[in-house]
């Protein structure tokens, strides 16, 4: 491609964002980033189906794999604090015809992420055992947690540029491409799981170098597309060096999901161990299945967001005003309407949740229970999320952050810890509801406080635009 057919290439791209219709743009867009999140699910799912199914051990094995998820969720939770920091900046300068800024955004979290995977690598890798123990791992899930956690840790550098390199591929537009990062990692997780895990007899082992080599894949993906021609944005090896007046407002606007990602990972230590206390291994079983049910159902509509974010943050940029709002009116109507339909099924069919993983009968028992109360808020999730991710995408760091720590550290946590404590000395309830019950408390009261806030803080960011 030459010179000229490149830049016809980023004005025909850029055009699409500020001119093209909104519903039609964000459909567009959303749809391959819902796969997208969708597919990125079965990284884990595809795990514990196979793994809840390893004759004689399964259950205990599910058990070690959902102690170990804390720690992978701090992994993933450095790839947001960079790349989802940087990418909407990088849509928002992009907007402003501010492409060499936008070059040097990305660039630098590139180089960032690289730093950050070898330092977590080692650090992880020499406290897992004790972080372990203190998560939850009783001495039968102990030796699960750690085989599955020290093969995961290889690919500690793939699952950072597999997930944060890739926001930087849909914050330009290229929503296909981006859907494309996670589809190769499924389907070669897919293939490879009852290769390992069965034919080759290595299981939870197994399962953890078909995950490893999955993210490996994704990660070869996202490079050759941004280091290619096809790009809008290209990463450059003159600006790799991290300057901190580039990074310092990456990190400022990425707290927010990194915050979320990292406090998700507080709240499963919070769950596991309570559930391990009052319960026993069945119920960190379930707990651990039930987060992981709650984060597949979170992915559709992140995957709305993040079709509506380059649309939002572009014209943004660019003092589209009146898009910014369509796009946020379209957001949310779509959020609800898949909020409602997915509690409807819950509430309908809660042993389903259970039975993708187990067909044990302690499990089905406490976990149909289980997910009616703990799944019970995703009716009101609409707000939260649409209106936190758009904060996102205006740039607004500490606004996002705050409704990110709402829920999770001033809300779910102080409750996941509370209540047990309540209804064992009251004997109201089982201990155990307690911990179920904490999640619907924390997501209804999280998403009406948040959508209030943006309702008169959207208002306010636009209007101070004009001025």
């Amino acid at each position: 491609m030459s010179m000229s057919e490149e830049k016809q290439a980023v004005s025909t791209k850029n055009d699409l964002l500020g001119t093209a219709p909104v519903g039609k743009l964000m459909f567009k867009l959303a749809i391959p980033c819902i796969t997208a999140q969708i597919i990125n699910a079965l990284y884990n799912i595809v795990d514990r189906m196979y793994i809840g199914r390893i004759e004689g051990v399964g259950k205990t094995a599910l058990a070690g794999i959902g102690v170990s998820f804390p720690l992978i969720m701090i992994i993933s939770a450095f790839a947001y604090l960079i790349g989802q920091g940087g990418a909407p900046l990088a849509s928002i300068k992009m907007g402003e015809q501010k492409k060499d800024h936008a070059e040097k955004i990305l660039s630098q979290c590139f180089m960032t992420m690289i730093i950050l995977s070898a330092v977590l690598m080692l650090i992880i890798y020499l406290v897992k055992t004790p972080l372990l123990i203190a998560f939850g791992a009783s001495d039968a899930t102990l030796p699960y947690a750690q085989d599955y956690l020290s093969i995961y840790l290889i690919g500690t550098v793939c699952v950072q540029i597999s997930l944060g390199m890739n926001a930087f591929i849909t914050a330009q537009g290229f929503a296909s491409v981006s859907m494309r990062t996670t589809l190769i990692g499924a389907v070669i997780n897919i293939l490879l799981d009852p290769l390992f895990i069965f034919v080759l007899g290595l299981g939870v082992r197994g399962a953890a170098i078909a995950t490893v080599l999955a993210q490996t894949a994704s990660a070869v993906w996202v490079l050759t597309f941004l280091f290619g021609k096809k790009t809008t944005l290209k990463i450059r090896k003159a600006v790799l060096r991290p300057q901190w007046a580039i990074m310092k407002p990456v990190v400022a606007l990425g707290l927010s999901p990194f915050i979320m990602n990292v406090t998700e990972s507080a709240i499963q230590i919070v769950f596991t161990s309570n559930m391990q206390k009052y319960g026993g291994d069945d119920y960190v079983s379930v707990i651990s299945l039930l987060v992981t049910c709650t984060t597949v159902v979170m992915m559709p509509m992140l995957g709305t967001c993040q079709g509506a974010q380059p649309i939002t943050s572009y014209n943004y940029g660019a003092g589209n005003y009146d898009r910014v709002k369509a796009t946020f009116k379209r957001l949310i109507t779509c959020n609800m309407i898949y909020c409602l339909i997915v509690w409807s099924l819950i509430q309908l069919f809660p042993s389903v949740v259970i039975r993708l993983f187990s067909s044990d009968a302690s499990l089905l028992e406490i976990g149909s229970h289980g997910a009616r109360i703990f799944l019970f808020g995703v009716i009101t999730m609409f707000g939260q999320n649409a209106c936190q991710n758009t904060f996102l995408a205006l740039g607004e760091a500490k606004v996002s952050m705050f409704c990110a720590l709402l829920r999770k550290v001033f809300l779910l946590i102080p409750l996941a810890l509370i209540l047990p404590a309540v209804f064992t000395s009251t004997g109201i309830l089982p201990a155990t509801d307690g911990v179920f019950l904490s999640e619907p408390i924390a997501d209804i009261l999280a998403s009406i406080t948040t959508t209030t806030i943006f309702f008169f803080r959207f208002k306010k960011i636009l209007g101070g635009k004009k001025a």
